[in-house]
């Protein structure tokens, strides 16, 4: 077996070509495909007056003359031209290389026709040995694209061979040339069927239409791609991958060493997830303490992304690869922030000046809270308190204060240490760092949360004291067993006690109320700062960064549709499209008929 030759062609490879009569453009394919007649072509069966589309991938535009590979459907009336085989080559080679191929991938890939890429001066013999090839690689239709030296003109034909021994074809076809970009198209996750129907394959499974089989074709191709990935091989081919295979092979690599790392971290992780499920962190007082803390709600949710990251399953489709990489990023920032962080912290020396200056603003701050109880216990803005019930309320509240100044002062020579290991945590993450951040402002601020317990508890007993006597007033009463309001009938010592408790708790009631809203005052000041922090660690956790990087440097990895716009559309040469991927924000179906009708 030697290599192909234009002598041989022009010695006796010339086969004829016979016109192919396309069909109606808006008939409606047959379901499950008729297998052709023995000895016939899969996609000969067509009918008059039918357009051939031939989807022709951008970076085989500046290839060397050869053979196109790729997939013809015929349900479509297309060609998905996948790669150019490159002279020179041995026939029986490239018949070998697109059987594994189709092993591989499951899509009938076989030779389409051939492109003529004229740099040169064209030479006479370059065409009868391009249609030559025909008869070695019988295909129907047989495709003849041609780019002319120095110009952007392009020639397409498609003829319908009758055998290597007629001499004439009895006309072409209308073909549209429609390019794409194999990476984008790749890349792009528009191609949701998981099997789709291939007539050269022998499969008979109903075609699912439109630009899916286009997109499913590239996407299954794969082992086409991959077949010269780190060597050429016997058979030289041009496609997306052709100027990548050092990068391909710094990227096998990095797989190669992905692997073991998973693994063993995954075993880390798994400990680590089995030593705190033990019984002993579930019980009563551990299990309160861990379910009030940040800090350990944002490790366990740490936890859990890592142990989706470094998983050794394979994600099952585009959204879980795509929620993993979402992580990963998420991840790699925060604790990006938080090194940072731990560096202009230890740069500065900011945690001894912070742990210089807390003892001062704790005494500030327990010396405003003196004031304004102090306040409360006059006249505040005017008002007439219970002045009783004011004094035993505001001292109780200031001996809780002088215990809050108390506990500041007995943990201040640890609290330099505190900070540090505070800081120290944001190795961590910065979400880390800030939950124990809002666990210091909670035991800092634990006071407060008191002082609104205490009025809220009181608040709420006299709110229901009060409710209670009047419906003693309309001679009702609330029955506990059927939980409902019924009738009553009552003697006049109740009513007289009910009305002597009435107008106390009522005469009571302002300086209560008082000291409920001034406390929920500075109890949402409180929870505001916390409800600011939290919000800042929620971001970093689930915003969709890669995504993000995504939409705004390579939309075509998220797209929703495609959108076409015309190259060229002149008299007497092919119409030639420019297929493109559309962002999620601008949907857009777009069909094949549509393009058929269009061209017509």
């Amino acid at each position: 077996m030697g290599l192909v030759s234009r002598g041989a062609a022009e010695a006796g490879l010339g086969a004829a070509s016979a016109a192919v009569r396309p069909g109606p453009p808006d008939a409606v394919p047959n379901p499950i495909p008729t297998p052709p007649a023995e000895g016939a072509d899969p996609g000969s069966s067509r009918g008059p007056g039918m357009v051939l589309k031939a989807f022709f991938p951008t970076c085989c535009a500046s290839a060397d003359s050869g053979l196109l590979v790729g997939r013809w459907v015929p349900e479509q009336s297309s060609a998905v031209v996948l790669a150019v085989v490159h002279f020179p080559f041995i026939p029986i080679q490239v018949k070998e290389l697109l059987a594994q191929v189709q092993q591989a991938s499951q899509v009938g890939v076989t030779v389409l026709g051939t492109w003529c890429h004229r740099r040169q001066e064209p030479e006479e013999s370059l065409g009868h040995f391009l249609e030559g090839l025909g008869a070695i690689f019988s295909h129907k239709p047989w495709f003849q694209l041609c780019r002319e030296r120095g110009s952007k003109s392009w020639s397409c034909k498609a003829t319908h061979w009758q055998g290597p021994t007629s001499h004439a074809a009895s006309g072409e076809d209308q073909v549209m040339l429609i390019f794409y970009d194999q990476r984008k198209v790749l890349l792009s996750q528009l191609h949701p069927p998981a099997v789709l129907p291939d007539c050269q394959a022998g499969d008979t499974t109903a075609s699912a239409g439109g630009l899916a089989a286009v997109f499913d074709t590239v996407a299954r191709s794969e082992a086409l791609f991959q077949s010269d990935r780190f060597d050429e091989g016997p058979v030289r081919l041009s496609h997306w991958q052709s100027e990548g295979m050092e990068a391909s092979i710094l990227v096998e690599l990095a797989k190669w060493a992905a692997g073991p790392v998973c693994l063993l971290l995954a075993c880390l992780l798994s400990l680590v997830s089995a030593a705190s499920a033990c019984r002993v962190f579930k019980l009563w007082p551990l299990s309160f303490i861990w379910s009030k803390l940040s800090t350990c709600e944002q490790l366990r949710h740490r936890l859990e992304q890592l142990t989706l990251i470094f998983s050794t399953r394979k994600a099952k489709n585009p959204a879980q690869l795509m929620r993993k990489a979402n992580m990963l990023v998420s991840v790699l920032l925060d604790v990006a922030l938080g090194l940072m962080l731990l560096s202009w912290l230890h740069r500065k020396d900011l945690i001894g000046q912070l742990a210089d200056a807390l003892i001062p603003v704790a005494d500030h701050v327990a010396e405003e809270l003196q004031h304004l109880l102090q306040w409360l216990m006059g006249a505040p803005a005017g008002l007439k308190m219970n002045r009783a019930l004011d004094q035993v309320l505001g001292r109780f509240f200031l001996y809780h204060i002088h215990l809050w100044i108390s506990y500041i002062h007995l943990m201040s020579p640890f609290i330099e240490r505190i900070l540090w290991h505070v800081g120290l945590s944001a190795c961590l993450g910065l979400t880390v760092a800030l939950s124990i951040l809002s666990d210091i402002i909670a035991l800092l601020t634990f006071h407060i949360y008191c002082f609104y317990v205490y009025g809220a508890r009181l608040y709420c007993l006299k709110i229901h004291g009060l409710s209670s006597l009047w419906r003693l007033f309309r001679g009702k009463k609330w029955n506990v067993l059927r939980q409902r309001v019924d009738s009553c009938s009552y003697d006049l010592d109740q009513l007289f006690i009910g009305t002597l408790l009435f107008t106390i708790l009522v005469f009571l009631l302002p300086t209560t109320a008082l000291y409920y809203l001034v406390f929920t005052l500075l109890r949402l000041l409180v929870v505001t700062v916390q409800g600011l922090i939290h919000l800042l660690v929620d971001l970093i956790n689930s915003l969709p960064l890669y995504s993000l990087g995504l939409r705004l440097c390579r939309p075509y990895r998220l797209a929703a549709g495609v959108k076409f716009r015309v190259l060229e559309h002149e008299t007497g040469r092919p119409l030639r499209l420019l297929m493109q991927a559309l962002a999620t924000t601008s949907l857009l179906s777009v069909d094949l008929p549509i393009l058929e009708a269009s061209h017509k």
